[in-house]
């Protein structure tokens, strides 16, 4: 095969390139890459000395995408399927590539601020960075829940590339604080997103790691 997906079902960018993939039935080899195993870290290295994943690679086109972002949204531009994540309109386009970036850079950064900072070992915790996190995380919310009242999904009837990228960020946040105590919209956003098949899949595939989540 092809086409390889280096990734870990833990991580929120790795299960928005696993939906984009998995909602056309893309096929790709499966790579789940271990950066606490030596062996595993180092094949994953030497193809991206960067270390972050997903890592894209496509052995036919010679092409490696290793950019977050862009490992799902080159999965969907180039192996395309049932779905049309990206709009044919162009300004609707313009506004489905906002959305996407809106999720990515105020929802998932600021989210994994603070489930990373809880790693960090004892004395060494930024706890300034995390407060504004919070706040940034908090704001983001309450702008998606107010959009969120009237539509199914980021786009209005219609699944696209925004979604791929909600979803992940959203069953996150959840976890660091329950959504629907304050966000309904964004919450019942959120259990649509869940009962996607594609992203159930890589949510069941993330299942057993998901005790690693610090509290």
């Amino acid at each position: 095969m092809s086409l390889k997906l280096y990734f870990h079902p833990l991580s929120s960018f790795c299960q928005k390139a696993l939906t984009a993939l998995y909602e056309n039935d893309t096929p790709f080899e499966p790579v789940i890459v271990d950066l606490f195993d030596e062996a595993s870290s180092a094949e994953f290295r030497n193809l991206w000395p960067i270390g972050k994943f997903p890592v894209l690679r496509d052995q036919a086109k010679d092409r490696t995408t290793s950019n977050r972002a862009s490992s799902s949204n080159i999965s969907i531009r180039n192996y395309p399927g049932r779905t049309a994540f990206i709009p044919k309109d162009q300004e609707l386009a313009r506004q489905m590539r906002f959305r996407d970036r809106f999720f990515d850079l105020y929802l998932n950064v600021p989210m994994q601020k603070v489930v990373t900072d809880r790693l960090r070992p004892e004395g060494n915790n930024d706890h300034y960075g995390v407060e504004e996190a919070r706040k940034q995380l908090a704001t983001a919310l309450g702008l998606l829940d107010r959009e969120m009242a009237s539509k199914t999904w980021a786009m209005g009837d219609t699944f696209t590339m925004a979604d791929c990228a909600a979803a992940p960020s959203l069953f996150y946040a959840n976890m660091l604080q329950p959504l629907g105590k304050t966000y309904k919209n964004a919450a019942a956003y959120l259990a649509r997103l869940k009962e996607r098949p594609s992203f159930a899949r890589a949510l069941k595939e993330a299942e057993p790691y998901l005790k690693l989540v610090p509290k």
